[in-house]
């Protein structure tokens, strides 16, 4: 997943404060890559100038939805945890928690915006 940020510094210390790690070959000052599961899931993180070159299209405006991206953790307690540290330092909140008793997941849009869903799912709490 390739997501614009108008501040690369500022994105990576935000993530980094949420305990994520980045892969160093493959960051400069135009990009990061964020490691959200390691040999699973990355996501670069691209400044608007560099990411305005791979497409012919406008940035969409981050007071919009255009994608919920979702990320998986291994416990409730972990969901709260991300969430409340997120907006801590500079996401927001735009959706309360739920709780369907077989997930459960709460969320925010990081400092530029892209909304994020933190979820725990129980797989032996899925109904029939």
């Amino acid at each position: 997943m390739n997501l614009p940020v108008s501040d690369l510094k500022k994105s990576r210390q935000f993530w980094e404060t949420l305990g994520f790690a980045f892969n160093e070959n493959f960051s400069d000052e135009n990009a990061a890559c964020l490691i959200l599961k390691p040999d699973m899931m990355h996501v670069m993180l691209i400044t608007h100038g560099l990411f305005s070159t791979f497409t012919n299209r406008a940035i969409a405006d981050p007071t919009v939805t255009q994608v919920l991206n979702a990320l998986e953790v291994d416990s409730r307690q972990e969901v709260d945890t991300l969430v409340q540290i997120a907006l801590q330092n500079g996401a927001t909140r735009y959706k309360e928690s739920a709780d369907h008793g077989w997930m459960y997941y709460d969320s925010f849009a990081d400092p530029d915006g892209h909304q994020w869903e933190i979820l725990y799912t129980d797989p032996s709490q899925i109904p029939s």
